[in-house]
């Protein structure tokens, strides 16, 4: 399958843009995974945005880039999410390359902080992501922060 990666700051999106990458958001953690969360918290605003496309042009994954003092101190990723019917093609370690490969260009060798589904810990160890110790559930799911610490 060929996909198409792009980031682009939410000044940049189109109104079509933003509206795909928050349906798929809302089809994977609302309708997914049964969580009823308000998605649109104003951090949107202020982020870059992973999109990518399959080769019809539908958005397929996307995450964003949040920059220092919004959600954390650090830099962080947030909404992180791969549709369904690719999900089992290794996509979502591709889109994890890209965030932490746009982070280093846009903000340099910064550290990383995320709010990770619990159950997907594992994922995120292989990208260098370490525990901070802190687990507490989100929305009803259970989360763990990490810490990126970025490496020359």
């Amino acid at each position: 399958m060929k996909l198409s990666w792009q980031f682009k700051h939410f000044s940049e999106l189109t109104t079509t843009e933003f509206h795909d990458i928050i349906a798929l958001r809302l089809k994977t953690f609302v309708v997914e995974q049964d969580c009823n969360y308000l998605d649109l918290d104003g951090k949107d605003k202020k982020c870059y945005h992973l999109i990518c496309r399959d080769g019809f042009g539908n958005v397929v994954a996307t995450a964003r880039i949040i920059p220092s003092g919004v959600s954390y101190q650090e830099v962080s990723i947030g909404r992180v999410v791969v549709a369904e019917e690719i999900r089992r093609n290794q996509f979502g370690i591709e889109l994890m390359e890209r965030c932490i490969s746009f982070i280093k260009e846009e903000f340099g060798n910064v550290p990383v902080r995320i709010s990770a589904q619990k159950y997907l810990e594992q994922f995120y160890t292989r990208f260098g992501f370490e525990s901070t110790g802190k687990e507490y559930p989100e929305d009803g799911i259970p989360h763990v922060e990490m810490l990126y610490s970025s490496k020359n």
